[in-house]
């Protein structure tokens, strides 16, 4: 009996540390879901510290190689999930802007309306909490095109007309979309001519954006375009 207590105080010893196979577990590093970037460092390590060829400085280049090639296919997709926040971010900020703007909430009553922008402030400073900064590289002049983008949308946003809002809006994805730049680096953009109008302005600025900025900025701008079409629609 004695031995048998022994062999469950091992076996829960295994459990706990989390390092050693229990059972038919594997360990961490050998499960397909794990991710953990300090495991590819660590065997690396390990393993060319066990290396002892006569190759072992070619061996030791080619596992570097390697090795950073997956930390940098690593980083590029944390990078993308971390942009696909920001703009998750960006779009639920830019609905609470285009809430209290509403014609509707305009037409309630005072305590009403204090009441809803309460609420919303609440909200507003919970999604503050959360803070995503990916950096894009942009010179002086590109600081200043994406400070005017922003400008127009913002004050397209505060219209407070969805019918205005929506025709200025469709500018804008046009000047986007626009024979002359496409963001996306597409060849068959569609011709100007098959557009409609363009707002030269928003056009000029959006030309002096760097090419992250300009795929974000259509986004966007294509976010808003089905926000102000059910507002139309329902109105």
């Amino acid at each position: 009996m004695l031995g048998n207590f022994f062999e469950i105080f091992r076996k829960r010893r295994r459990c706990d540390d989390g390092d050693e196979v229990v059972g038919n577990v594997p360990l961490p590093s050998e499960r397909p879901d794990a991710h953990d970037d300090s495991e590819l460092v660590n065997e690396f390590c390990t393993n060319n510290n066990n290396n002892t060829q006569i190759d072992r400085p070619f061996n030791a280049n080619e596992r570097f190689v390697s090795i950073m090639d997956q930390l940098d296919a690593r980083v590029e997709r944390f990078r993308k999930d971390a942009l696909n926040l920001q703009e998750k971010k960006d779009y639920l900020l830019m609905s609470m802007d285009l809430i209290k703007s509403n014609e509707m909430l305009q037409n309630m009553s005072e305590a009403e309306r204090e009441e809803i922008m309460l609420y919303i402030q609440r909200v507003s400073l919970r999604l503050g909490t959360v803070e995503l900064n990916v950096r894009t590289v942009r010179d002086n002049s590109q600081e200043d095109s994406l400070s005017q983008i922003n400008a127009l949308i913002d004050t397209m946003i505060k219209m407070g007309d969805p019918v205005i809002a929506r025709q200025r809006c469709q500018l804008y994805l046009n000047a986007c979309c626009s024979s002359t730049m496409d963001p996306f680096g597409h060849m068959d953009a569609v011709p100007e001519s098959d557009l409609g109008p363009i707002d030269k302005k928003f056009e000029s600025a959006l030309l002096g954006c760097t090419l992250d900025d300009q795929k974000n900025i259509k986004k966007r701008l294509q976010a808003l375009m089905g926000y102000l079409n059910k507002q139309t629609v329902n109105n």
